[in-house]
């Protein structure tokens, strides 16, 4: 596993190695940097009725989104690696009651990207992940999943959260 983690963490500070440039970061009125590929990635808002994510209705928007991403290699089968990286704070809030938690999702990841539509995440940091029931190996939830992983998804949605090093914190409990 030490092995797996050094390499996870080689690879993407060695695709990091080239600097996110000034102006290419942030959402707003940002423009793809053409020399390096990065480009904005805006994070959208989302809501889940009770009981799809928490046993109430919850909704998140982001607070902070520097976010920007680049295509790292694109292969003739159509697959692709991007890269994403920069702040991302989502809010993430009961509808029912008000309550809220500014949950850090700016973590560092390669994302494989396939025809069939099934991706595989290779993360450093933290991101926000939602579980429905049935659709992965955690429980039902949204969590902030942080450290050294890999999330593979399938074509059907389901997902395979595999962690290295890390934590996962559910985010229900919080605005419960």
């Amino acid at each position: 596993m030490r092995r797996v983690l050094v390499s996870l963490t080689a690879a993407c500070a060695a695709l990091s190695a080239a600097t996110v440039p000034a102006g290419a970061a942030g959402s707003a009125g940002a423009v793809t940097d053409a020399a390096t590929g990065w480009e904005p990635a805006p994070s959208p808002s989302w809501s889940y009725p009770a009981g799809v994510r928490c046993d109430f209705a919850v909704q998140g928007a982001p607070v902070v989104d520097e976010v920007v991403r680049r295509t790292v290699r694109a292969y003739p089968d159509g697959t692709k690696l991007v890269e994403y990286q920069g702040a991302l704070v989502v809010r993430v809030v009961n509808t029912a009651t008000g309550a809220s938690y500014d949950a850090d999702a700016s973590g560092h990841a390669l994302v494989e990207l396939r025809p069939d539509r099934s991706q595989r995440w290779y993360v450093l940091g933290p991101i926000l992940a939602g579980f429905g029931t049935g659709g992965g190996n955690v429980p039902r939830g949204l969590y902030t999943v942080d450290g050294a992983y890999t999330l593979d998804v399938s074509p059907t949605g389901y997902k395979t959260l595999t962690m290295l090093d890390g934590t996962t914190d559910p985010l229900c409990d919080k605005v419960a």
